[in-house]
């Protein structure tokens, strides 16, 4: 097994995926692969890495970034990645602050067609995502997958629109533990591991899960799933028991489904959204003249706290009534960005 393979074994095995069933089925079998020692063909890596580049790249048009986000989601870019022509939210997250820095950029779209992929980076492009909505609108398009750990991104995004035919949710995490003593004894393979710390390799992949390793694994499991949760309750604006019940709970569902347990804000495909928002008397153009809590009350949630920052509330001061207080978009913006610093 070479030290490229290790790399990325290591990375897959370390940390839990917020991905679609089907994906973790072709992620474990490229594993299974490597662990018994067979070499994936050169030609068909390279191959993989040619269709990669040929897959759409960010674009600007107008008033308009339209960043593509497919295929496995990972931190960083690995084999993974190679094969499945996914992306890494490490370039989503340049991507994002490139189109954010553009000034003629008014609106941004990703363009999701994705199964999710690793949770390692994804609470923190979501939160990214979330401090960018507050400078200019964000648009999350599922063209036409938004699935699991693509899903719990872009639920920070101002928007989530889904084509008609698109799937969304899997909202849910799990690890992946390979039991391959067999396939291993197969190939005439025996692994030995000399080890220091008790639980150093408990829970490997050559021999069968203990009940304190499943335990444990089930806890790292949990950790990343409550803040999937939590992240799309701040980015949707829904209480976190909304999410628990009405989230999909692991599975997909269409987007007429998804319309109507409010997991997406509207139905419709890239090249309606593309239009609508480069059309200046759109609702999307006038998006950028209401306040948030204003965008919200249309869509039926509940408005996010009303902080003055003229009145010390802390000190239980009486706030000024409505009326009296600074309501323009750049002030509302202003107060949701302080907002998430806090909360974030």
């Amino acid at each position: 097994m070479t030290g490229r393979y290790e790399h990325v074994m290591s990375f897959a095995l370390e940390h839990p995926w917020a991905i679609t069933k089907h994906m973790h089925v072709l992620i474990a079998g490229i594993l299974a692969g490597r662990i018994a020692g067979k070499e994936t063909d050169p030609a068909a890596i390279a191959a993989a890495l040619v269709n990669r580049k040929n897959l759409p790249q960010p674009t600007e048009g107008g008033a308009v970034a339209i960043i593509p986000i497919y295929g496995v989601i990972a931190p960083r870019a690995n084999m993974l990645t190679d094969i499945s022509g996914g992306t890494t939210f490490e370039g989503l997250t340049t991507q994002l602050h490139e189109a954010l820095a553009n000034k003629a950029v008014k609106t941004i779209v990703f363009d999701v067609d994705s199964p999710g992929g690793n949770v390692a980076g994804a609470t923190e492009f979501a939160r990214e995502v979330m401090r960018a909505r507050t400078k200019k609108p964000i648009i999350a398009q599922a063209q036409y997958l938004m699935a699991s750990a693509a899903y719990w991104v872009m639920a920070c995004a101002t928007e989530i629109v889904a084509a008609p035919s698109a799937k969304v949710g899997s909202v849910g995490v799990y690890s992946i533990h390979e039991d391959l003593s067999k396939a291993l004894e197969m190939e005439g393979i025996k692994i030995t591991y000399i080890s220091a710390g008790k639980y150093k390799v408990d829970g490997n992949e050559t021999e069968p899960l203990s009940k304190e390793a499943l335990a444990r694994i089930q806890a790292k499991v949990d950790d990343p799933f409550a803040r999937f949760k939590a992240d799309i309750s701040k980015g949707r604006g829904v209480p976190l028991a909304e999410v628990d019940a009405g989230y999909g709970e692991g599975d997909t569902v269409g987007a007429d489904e998804a319309l109507r347990l409010g997991m997406i804000d509207r139905i419709g495909t890239l090249a309606e959204t593309i239009a609508r928002v480069m059309t200046p008397a759109s609702a999307a153009g006038a998006k950028a003249e209401l306040t948030l809590n204003e965008l919200r009350a249309q869509r039926g949630r509940p408005p996010l706290p009303d902080l003055d920052p003229t009145v010390d509330t802390a000190a239980g001061a009486s706030r000024p009534p409505a009326q009296d207080r600074p309501s323009d978009a750049a002030w509302q913006n202003g107060i949701d960005a302080a907002l998430l610093e806090l909360d974030l």
